[in-house]
């Protein structure tokens, strides 16, 4: 297809998901692609750092001509000249944006992923800015969350993490090296998961960077004590993380029979380390009660390339957010897939790709 697309960046949740989701389907489609009122629905408007990253890199990888990639333009074009092409990219989210940023690596790495996934070859990502930041996905839940599901379904990648990067300072870096499977793969299957079976185990990590021992010792230890009041075993590992900045999270993973999920609980300036693992904490145990099989952070990423594998797919979420009911709005601008999605938003649900 070559038809314009026209999108209003206000719709739904209005923020950066929007921008990263056209833009992937536009480089993969090839369709171009107009953006007005970008990210209109946060409290600074426009393109930030880390969207106008991921503007630039997805140029760069179809050879797309970009109208309004600057900080703060509240429109944006784009125009791909070429299918994706895998390829060697270094793309430093700071440099890219001309501007100090702990922009996260881990939303730039998916925007880019599914486009370089079907593309021919083996591509290799070398990505810098935040790699732990509030309101994105870990590092760790890219390895062990969103990577196990989505190679489920045929799309392979591995990821190393060289250095933290937390807010607001960044410095991350990680490596990502992906298997281009072509424009017309033929291995994908659906994914369908209406339960997750059992809890197997849970484990998690308690980290920081240049702050004392005790900060991340105090939040093991409230994960620990949450957790056993449920009667749940845990190891909670403790780490150091090479840094240039510093910060502190406690991530925990619940591994079930056939899914597992992904929980985070970040520092910031005068907030406990207690109440850190207590976010990550309610936020499992909010999954757990549900018997969903999808954490509500999974069941929006793998919406996309649930779309771009032919079948049905299906799956249970421990809650419907704004988010996932935009990224459907979007998905469906451009490609012809129905989503039917079941439940209210804020509650549990089911969402089905026919």
């Amino acid at each position: 297809m070559s038809d314009l697309v026209v999108l209003d960046g206000s719709y739904g949740e209005g923020g950066g998901q929007i921008v990263r989701t056209a833009l992937g389907l536009s480089a993969l489609t090839g369709r171009p692609l107009r953006m007005e009122n970008v990210r209109a629905g946060r409290t600074r408007p426009g393109l930030r750092p880390q969207h106008l990253a991921v503007a630039r890199a997805m140029a760069r990888i179809c050879d797309a001509r970009l109208l309004g990639d600057q900080v703060g333009s509240r429109s944006l074009t784009f125009e791909p000249r070429t299918l994706p092409t895998a390829g060697e990219y270094v793309f430093d989210i700071p440099k890219m944006a001309g501007t100090p940023s702990a922009g996260s690596t881990a939303l730039l790495f998916q925007a880019l992923f599914l486009p370089l996934a079907l593309a021919n070859g083996v591509s290799t990502l070398r990505l810098g800015g935040g790699t732990h930041v509030r309101w994105s996905p870990p590092f760790h839940y890219l390895t062990e969350v969103y990577l196990p599901a989505v190679e489920r379904m045929g799309f392979r990648a591995d990821l190393e993490l060289d250095q933290w990067g937390w807010y607001p300072k960044g410095g991350g870096r990680i490596v990502a090296r992906i298997e281009g499977l072509g424009p017309h793969p033929t291995a994908l299957s659906p994914l369908c998961l209406g339960e997750r079976g059992r809890l197997i185990e849970v484990w998690g990590i308690s980290a920081t960077s240049n702050l004392p021992d005790h900060v991340r010792q105090r939040q093991r230890d409230q994960a620990l004590r949450r957790l056993r009041a449920r009667h749940i075993k845990a190891d909670i590992r403790l780490v150091e993380a090479p840094s240039p900045g510093q910060g502190t999270m406690l991530f925990l993973l619940s591994q079930y029979e056939r899914i597992s999920a992904g929980f985070t609980g970040y520092g910031r300036i005068r907030y406990p380390a207690e109440k850190v693992a207590d976010d990550a904490f309610t936020a499992f145990d909010e999954h757990r009660a549900s018997k969903a099989a999808l954490d509500p952070h999974l069941a929006d990423q793998v919406l996309l390339p649930m779309a771009l594998v032919p079948g049905t797919s299906w799956y249970t979420t421990s809650r419907i957010t704004r988010h996932l009911l935009t990224n459907c709005w979007a998905i469906q601008r451009f490609i012809e897939r129905e989503i039917h999605v079941e439940g209210q938003e804020g509650a549990k649900g089911r969402v089905t790709i026919t």
